[in-house]
Parts: C-alpha cells; sequence; structure tokens
C-alpha cells in the first residue's frame, strides 16, 4: 500500500465505520489525470445498489472537500462480489472454507497453480486443502489470489439432481 493510498483508507475508513459498512480494499491505479480510486465496502447482509450509489455520493463529496487525491480521478465503489481478489489476510479469513485460486511466485509443493478450499490463515501464510494435501503458502510467495465461484447447472423441471 502506497503513501496515498493509506491516506485515503485514514479518511474513508472511519466515514464507512460511521454509516456500519466495513472498507475492505482500496486501490489507486494511474496516474496524473487518469487516476481511478477503487473502494471496495461490505457489511452484514451484504451491500444493495442503492447502498452504494449513496456511499458513492458520500465518498464523493468527502474525496473532494479533503483535497487528497491531486488532479482528476474517477471513484469506483463497488462490493466484493461473488470472485473477488485476495490481496489482504482479512480476505483470507473471510473466505474460509471456499474454494480460491492461488498463483505464486516460485514453485510451493511442486507447482505455481494451486486450487484448494481455504482450511487455515495464520499471520504469515495460508494454508490450503488441495487434493486431500494441506498445503502451505507463504502470504510473500502469493503473486494472485481470488476465490472461485461454481456455476451449478440447474436440473431440468421434472427431474431430479443424481
Amino acid at each position: 500500500m502506497d503513501d496515498l493510498e493509506r491516506q485515503l483508507w485514514g479518511l474513508i475508513e472511519p466515514y464507512l465505520a460511521a454509516e456500519s459498512v466495513e472498507l475492505d480494499d482500496l486501490a489507486v491505479r494511474g496516474g496524473g489525470g487518469a487516476r481511478l480510486v477503487r473502494v471496495t465496502v461490505d457489511a452484514a447482509g451484504g451491500m444493495d445498489v442503492e447502498a452504494i450509489a449513496r456511499l458513492s455520493q458520500g465518498l464523493s463529496r468527502l474525496l473532494d472537500e479533503a483535497e487528497v487525491v491531486p488532479g482528476a480521478y474517477t471513484l469506483e465503489v463497488g462490493s466484493p462480489g461473488l470472485e473477488r481478489d485476495l490481496r489482504r489476510p482479512a480476505h483470507y479469513r473471510k473466505s474460509m472454507g471456499r474454494e480460491v485460486l492461488v498463483t505464486t511466485r516460485d514453485d510451493v509443493a511442486g507447482g505455481r497453480h494451486h486450487r484448494g478450499l481455504i482450511d487455515e490463515v495464520a499471520a504469515e501464510e495460508v494454508v490450503l486443502t488441495v487434493d486431500e494435501e494441506k498445503r502451505r503458502i507463504p502470504f510473500d510467495q502469493v503473486a494472485q489470489a481470488r476465490t472461485v465461484f461454481r456455476w451449478e447447472k440447474a436440473p431440468k423441471p421434472g427431474h431430479k439432481r443424481g
């Protein structure tokens, strides 16, 4: 997290907490006149479109008044969704028991691609169950990680699933 992201986190998190909403993630992309400030929010019971729109308006006013983002920027506010990037240990903890795909920088347990269920999250690593085997992956080895949503085909009407 760079200095601007840390400054924005410190400004945005208390505002969202007052609204009973969690700041799940924050990222600033681009530079100069083409910055994108992406804010991911979550709440018990999830977030609906109206709540996100209301928060977006409030955050836009907050950022404009604070003048912390130099130059022009676009604010994008959203919720984590069915498939989401895992960037912080808290994201892994919220996804305990879910299927994830983790790509590592170097080989871990004989490969760089690991698809399994999150079994445990410790301070320095995540433990996945991959093919009935526990696999410890240090966070500093994670190049990319995201949850996986399996779309199940609904049975045809009148047919039972077997």
